[in-house]
């Protein structure tokens, strides 16, 4: 149980970490140029990703299904992400 908690502690924090470096930037240049919406949406996706990986470490005992399975999360918020970031498809949620 205490490694389940180390897991849940640490995902929270990367997520914490990963939101500060897009403010940290925005504090040196005008090239990142994020609003508060951005940083919840980014939030929610990253820890939406990291508390299914938890559920999917926690649930599923086959390695080759658990690494399968974590696999297609990353693929999704990495299509997730691009899409809203420069519009590969092309979806309203782009603002294309």
């Amino acid at each position: 149980m205490v490694t389940q908690n180390k897991r849940l502690t640490g995902i929270v924090l990367g997520v914490a970490f990963l939101l500060s470096i897009p403010l940290i930037a925005m504090q040196f240049t005008d090239e990142v140029d994020w609003e508060l919406a951005d940083f919840v949406i980014m939030g929610i996706l990253l820890l939406g990703t990291g508390l299914l990986c938890e559920l999917v470490m926690r649930k599923v005992t086959n390695w080759n299904y658990r690494i399968g399975l974590i696999a297609v999360l990353l693929f999704v918020l990495f299509l997730m992400w691009a899409e809203l970031a420069v519009g590969i498809f092309g979806t309203p949620f782009a603002g294309s």
